[in-house]
């Protein structure tokens, strides 16, 4: 009878010890596992090793490291009725397991949903052209949005960043003729400017060679050194027109044997 009780003895032994063996868990650095005695929440162990009782004790392990959340592109229509299609990427982590367990049933999905249909709703709000120029302004909104969302549920939005914007063909063809006649419209200014500083210059050249004459023909002989290049067998002289109306004069009133 000694040995029966001695097998049943062992047996106990390494039931026990199995039991307690089963009750040691792991947990890795970024890894934290929330305790639910009976049921109700015992509190966050982790990270390394530790103990819990063996079927009285259960545990949901948490990641707490920075996760990255593709927003799919979503298709939205700004305040000024344009259509486009949006997509984004959000980096959330969580501060508090506990909460992210126990408020929610799943926080995965619930912080995908929230940030999906918010940045639907923000983008919704602005107009195209801040869409296209303010992005960081929009990602920032959405961030405190989402994060004002999800603070009960224990995770905080570090960033959001807004990937791409789709433009329909037609909208980019009217933005394309938009942006076409605005640079025609600065070449015009600028080509206005450039005639208005002209005849100032001009003014202010004539005002010069009204009160020095020599300077006109100073001017005139300058120009014909420029005209005049080594390979040219045309000479031009540009004659002042005083001197060609005295020459008419003259010719008028000498005879016309002695004109020659």
């Amino acid at each position: 009878m000694a040995k029966p009780k001695m097998g049943y003895a062992f047996a106990l032994l390494i039931i026990l010890a199995t039991l307690a063996f089963s009750g040691l868990k792991l947990d890795r650095e970024y890894q934290r596992g929330v305790i639910f005695r009976l049921g109700r929440s015992k509190g966050v162990m982790g990270p390394g090793v530790y103990w819990v009782i063996p079927i009285v004790d259960q545990k949901a392990q948490v990641d707490i490291r920075t996760k990255t959340v593709d927003i799919e592109p979503q298709e939205t229509v700004t305040a000024d009725s344009v259509t486009i299609r949006v997509n984004a990427v959000l980096y959330y982590q969580i501060i508090d397991p506990m909460k992210a367990i126990i408020k929610v049933e799943n926080y995965q999905i619930a912080v995908y949903q929230t940030a999906l249909t918010t940045l639907r709703n923000v983008v919704g709000q602005n107009i195209l052209d801040d869409v296209l120029q303010n992005r960081d302004k929009i990602s920032n909104k959405v961030k405190e949005i989402v994060d004002e969302i999800t603070e009960p549920w224990g995770i905080v939005v570090e960033r959001v960043e807004m990937k791409d914007v789709e433009i329909p063909p037609s909208m980019q063809r009217a933005m394309a003729k938009e942006a076409e006649a605005v640079r025609e419209k600065r070449s015009r200014i600028i080509k206005a400017e450039a005639e208005q500083e002209a005849s100032i210059k001009l003014a202010e050249a004539s005002r010069n060679i009204v009160a020095n004459p020599a300077a006109l023909e100073l001017r005139r002989l300058q120009m014909l050194s420029e005209i005049g290049t080594e390979n040219n067998t045309t000479t031009i002289i540009m004659l002042p027109s005083d001197v060609v109306q005295a020459a008419k004069n003259l010719s008028d009133v000498l005879p016309k044997g002695e004109q020659q």
